[in-house]
């Protein structure tokens, strides 16, 4: 769905420019109250939100991020890959592992980032022009501390009807394995910034990071690459 989807949205930019416009962020509260994690040191937090393109861009801008990897999870097959799981049958989603320094962002702001910014939480099999259940809003929690704060954070901002819909995102698959995605989609909003798909849906959203989060924003985005290096 997505290159297709590219090749419409450069077509209706050649017409009419002001025709396409990115999801709008949203403006939502922290949560009201966080369940740590036991130990120290790196956690992962492992998000689906449709195109991974811009929900990997939007978190390796974030400060206390480490390193954020496009991929797949919550599929039963034992392996994944890009043309398979773009059919829609496998079960995975397209996802981003994020690792990241809880003493720098703790994950209720991982959470509020994805809530907010990232995705639209209010609509489940779909994310602006990509539809199927690859593309759905799901959190895979990496421990019990993890889902907790999730389910909470669903309630409390379900409670004050910030999105005016119901969040469908959901929680449920715990410790999902995940699968690194091709080495073509990693760092993809950060190569290819002109591309029509990632001008339209993915730029807007690290635009709206970077004026709704700068308490932990930074102008270097952390790259899967430099990340590989460090380790």
């Amino acid at each position: 769905m997505r290159r297709s989807s590219a090749l419409l949205l450069a077509a209706v930019l050649a017409t009419t420019p002001l025709a396409v416009h990115a999801e709008t962020a949203v403006t939502i509260p922290p949560p009201a109250a966080e369940t740590a994690a036991q130990g120290a040191g790196l956690e992962t937090a492992v998000l689906a939100g449709g195109c991974f393109w811009g929900i990997q861009a939007v978190y390796q801008h974030v400060k206390g991020v480490t390193n954020a990897v496009s991929g797949y999870a919550g599929g039963t097959q034992k392996e994944a890959e890009y043309e398979t799981v773009s059919s829609g049958r496998t079960g995975h989603a397209e996802s981003v592992k994020i690792t990241f320094d809880p003493r720098q962002v703790s994950y209720g702001k991982i959470l509020q980032i994805y809530f907010s910014v990232a995705h639209n939480p209010t609509t489940y099999n779909r994310q602006g022009p990509d539809i199927g259940p690859q593309y759905r809003s799901e959190i895979f929690p990496q421990s019990e501390a993890q889902l907790k704060t999730a389910r909470d954070y669903i309630a409390q901002l379900d409670k004050a009807k910030v999105f005016g819909r119901p969040i469908v995102t959901k929680t449920d698959t715990m410790k999902a394995t995940f699968f690194p995605a091709e080495a073509y989609h990693q760092d993809y909003a950060i190569k290819h910034p002109y591309q029509p798909y990632i001008a339209f849906n993915d730029a807007p959203k690290v635009e709206n990071l970077k004026k709704m989060f700068p308490d932990v924003w930074r102008d270097q985005p952390v790259t899967v690459a430099e990340a590989e290096k460090g380790n």
